[in-house]
């Protein structure tokens, strides 16, 4: 019973940490995004983190992704995104669309 028992334990473990997304930082401060430029692999998926370090709130906002999420200041969002097809996607900041541009290259 007791190896039953820590089989599962192993087998879910493997499983969790197998199906881990990549984590992606971006931060949102002063009307920009840093890093304005994130490469991926096609067909990967991955978990985009976007920190807002500045003091006015800040919309991560992708058409072609079909992703839209207001961040405060001083918080943070968890979006996924993908698997994506070879090609470039557009994202932006909504409350400042001038300064605050990135893309995703997907190869």
């Amino acid at each position: 019973m007791k190896f039953a028992a820590v089989l599962s334990v192993l087998i879910l473990g493997l499983s969790s940490s197998a199906f881990a997304l990549r984590e992606i930082v971006i931060v949102a401060k002063d009307g920009k995004f840093a890093p304005d430029m994130v490469e991926l692999a096609v067909d990967e998926k991955v978990e985009l983190l976007v920190k807002n370090e500045g003091t006015d709130a800040e919309e991560f906002e992708s058409i072609e992704l079909h992703r839209e999420k207001v961040i405060p200041p001083g918080k943070s969002a968890r979006i996924k995104i993908g698997p994506l097809k070879a090609g470039t996607y557009i994202f932006f900041g909504e409350f400042h669309p001038e300064t605050a541009k990135g893309k995703i290259i997907v190869k």
